[in-house]
């Protein structure tokens, strides 16, 4: 649970299914963009396939200035501390779900030498900083930023939180309505609502049972009511648990490391020691071998989706983080190449998206148990096939433990992960300060710094042994629609999910407990050709320049290019424009541009996800005048994406089933933008600024009216044909390679 200034969750980090098809990065995958904000921002785990919203070339602009001001105040200006308690939910007294919550969120409330109430709020706010708050399930984390020149002012006021919080009786009724709030904002989630489920399935006197969030029942009316004194209780806990051989701290800031040193010394030495053993859950394993697992589980969720969970609870993993054969696994399992589960899935209409892996968060991954999860984004089809569905990826499964592990699939992921540690962007300071402590926490003093990321041994054995457990016989399914409306007679008691328990239905149980046949269309993805492994950094062939200059001039186009001459690594950025006079002619036009890149997007989704793992990044923009792809990662293999998404356009065809689907989601995207206030008025807006443009209602109309695919077709042939392209290249190329590379594109 997140405190003070969010309403997330822990169980956030595994986000929605879709974040295999965006990946975190704003610039994975392939999107089309119009003249509306950038989505993927829903924080619900399951995500209809597409955004309701479309793309801005504006908002493009107004994203790298944002993203150039967080940079210029994260390098220049912005000091960050975090420290880490070792002590979360799992601790908390039965007779008062949510104190741990409630705690961290009452250290926040004054302290002996600095007493008004949210006083370090106030000052960060002032002086340009923020803070924030979680507590996890077994551990507790604080962090705030600030401007450097104020920041040893700011962790003195901090540390009180950890030496003499006041705590004061008065303060507990306004702050507990504050927690229920946060709660209340938490309810209409379903990833916090199937968490809460999931937990509730764990065997009588398990910790993961509790109610970790506290609410005004829980925190207020219901002590009362047994006579139980919560700011007693409060102040209890903070002294037992908060002690300073649980804590561990980072902090990072420009002044000199002696300096950092002597802050710390003088500030943080006097938390309170009170010598008592930390808290140890590590002897309640096995907290679902209970017989309410291994079933299936229909849930009303409260967005409009169908989606499939297939849920394992293995013994804690933790200590095979050198190996991380978690990871290993759900590399195959949420791969989306030739060979894979979705891409099967895809085949057959059943899926849109699917999640594989382990979160890493404190509920997914603790002293007691790890899960590994399988999320599922179904079409109405793939609904009406959920056991065809789940049997799929067993037998994906049941191909992985026949085969192995394979040393080939660990050294990729392996080098993958070592080039994008090397080569990372600069980290915001309090997301680092954050990771670093919790790391403190889990990882030996020489790993701390990789220990989260990096793949340091191949133990085919260890991963063997993870393997081999993820069996039908071991697996809880949960099926989330809202055509389960009127079939659950269940509720969960604290966010009032509806739900219903049944058994495996038989002949499904019989085939999976049976030696069931392999699927012959599921295998082991390629040998990853997008991989770099040169990292060389080019000379220069060309005078040094501030500004990008022009290299290639024809009537059909021109290239730009800058030389990196700044920041010396072995990257590249792509950005081409195919500019057409045909896309403006006519709303059907622009409608049938917005179908085109969708379609592009789609087909390319398949052969392009090898290059969005090895830390290639593409994405296809229906911009207003024309076509944007912009594409960046490793200049080595670089020209590879390039060249894929060239071919793919030059060679572009649909099925009607493709362009049937791209029509039905377009439809349904051009409406939401119509009943947005919002988004509406910023068309009529744009529509009276600008000389020649199409509004979205005409846009609307024109799809309504009906387009086929033979004037798509037909379309995209034109549009091919009276194309100006204008290209800049900038970062570790030469002008020499990149002239050679432009006229074998054209060929």
């Amino acid at each position: 649970m997140e405190g003070k200034t969010g309403n997330t969750t822990d169980d956030e980090e595994e986000e929605e299914v879709e974040e295999e098809e965006e990946d975190d990065d704003e610039d994975s995958g392939a999107e089309i963009e119009d003249d509306d904000e950038e989505g993927f921002d829903d924080e619900d785990e399951f995500d209809d396939e597409h955004d309701d919203d479309l793309d801005t070339e504006d908002n493009e602009l107004e994203e790298l200035e944002e993203r150039a001001e967080a940079r210029k105040k994260t390098t220049e200006k912005q000091s960050a501390a975090a420290l880490c308690v070792g002590v979360g939910s799992f601790a908390d007294p039965d007779d008062l779900p949510g104190l741990a919550h409630f705690l961290e969120h009452m250290v926040f409330m004054g302290s002996l030498k600095y007493p008004d109430e949210n006083g370090f709020d106030a000052f960060l706010k002032k002086h340009g900083g923020s803070d924030n708050a979680s507590t996890d399930c077994e551990r507790t984390v604080f962090q705030f930023d600030v401007q450097r020149k104020y920041f040893k002012e700011a962790l003195d006021r901090w540390a009180q939180f950890f030496i003499h919080p006041l705590m004061i009786r008065d303060a507990i009724d306004r702050e507990v309505e504050a927690a229920d709030s946060e709660y209340q904002l938490a309810r209409p989630s379903d990833a916090n609502r199937k968490e809460m489920l999931f937990g509730s399935l764990a065997r009588p006197g398990h910790p993961m049972g509790k109610f970790f969030w506290g609410n005004a029942e829980t925190l207020k009316h219901e002590p009362r009511k047994n006579n139980i004194d919560t700011h007693a209780r409060l102040r209890e806990f903070w002294m037992r648990y908060y002690s300073s051989h649980y804590m561990t701290l980072v902090v990072q800031s420009k002044e000199t490391l002696d300096t950092l040193e002597k802050w710390v010394t003088e500030i943080f030495s006097q938390i309170p020691n009170n010598g008592l053993p930390r808290p140890n859950f590590g002897h309640l394993t096995d907290p679902f071998d209970t017989p309410a697992f291994n079933k299936l589980y229909r849930v009303v969720p409260i967005r409009k989706i169908h989606a499939l969970t297939i849920t394992w609870a293995l013994p804690p993993q933790q200590q095979h983080y050198r190996v991380k054969p978690l990871h290993y696994i759900s590399w195959l399992v949420g791969h989306e190449g030739k060979g894979s589960i979705l891409s099967f899935l895809r085949k057959k209409c059943w899926a849109l998206a699917l999640f594989g892996g382990n979160g890493e968060t404190g509920f997914e991954q603790n002293s007691t148990y790890s899960v590994f999860s399988i999320s599922i984004t179904l079409t109405d089809e793939g609904y009406e096939h959920f056991y065809e569905v789940a049997y799929t990826v067993f037998q994906y499964l049941k191909m992985l433990q026949k085969l192995g592990p394979e040393k080939r699939i660990f050294e990729e992921i392996r080098k993958i992960e070592d080039n994008e540690f090397h080569y990372q962007e600069q980290t915001d300071p309090v997301e680092y300060v954050e990771n670093m402590c919790e790391n403190m926490q889990l990882y030996p003093l020489q790993d701390i710094l990789t220990g989260d990321q990096l793949l340091f041994e191949y133990k085919p054995e260890v991963i063997g042994e993870a393997l081999n457990q993820l069996v039908p016989q071991k697996a809880n399914l949960v099926l989330l629609s809202g055509a389960n409306e009127g079939k659950c007679d269940l509720k969960e008691k604290w966010f009032g999910t509806q739900y219903s328990i049944e058994d495996i239905e038989n002949s499904w149980a019989e085939l999976w407990n049976s030696n069931f046949e392999l699927n012959p269309d599921l295998h082991l993805p390629a040998e990853n050709k997008y991989i770099a492994t040169d990292f060389t950094l080019k000379a220069f062939d060309c005078p040094e320049t501030e500004y990008p200059v022009k290299i290639v001039n024809t009537p059909q186009g021109c290239l730009w290019y800058k030389k990196d001459n700044k920041f010396k690594i072995p990257k590249a950025y792509i950005r081409f424009h195919l500019i057409s006079p045909l896309i403006q002619k006519s709303a059907a036009n622009v409608v049938l541009f917005d179908i085109f890149v969708n379609i592009l997007t789609h087909n390319l989704a398949e052969p392009a996800y090898e290059a969005d793992v090895a830390q290639l990044e593409y994405k296809l923009v229906a911009g207003e005048h024309g076509l944007i792809i912009r594409v960046k990662g490793f200049n080595h293999k670089l020209p590879l994406l390039f060249q894929l998404i060239i071919d793919y356009l030059a060679e572009f065809n649909s099925t009607p089933a493709v362009f049937t689907m791209i029509t039905e989601q377009l439809k349904k995207t051009y409406f939401n933008i119509l009943i947005k206030p919002e988004t509406l008025a910023k068309d009529v807006r744009l529509l009276i600024l600008e000389y020649a443009r199409w509004s979205m209602i005409d846009k609307y109309q024109a799809l309504m009216d009906g387009l086929s695919l033979e004037s798509l077709l037909s379309f995209v042939k034109e549009f091919k044909s009276q194309l100006f392209v204008e290209g800049l290249v900038q970062g570790n190329v030469t002008s020499t390679v990149l002239c050679q590379w432009a006229q074998d594109s054209e060929t």
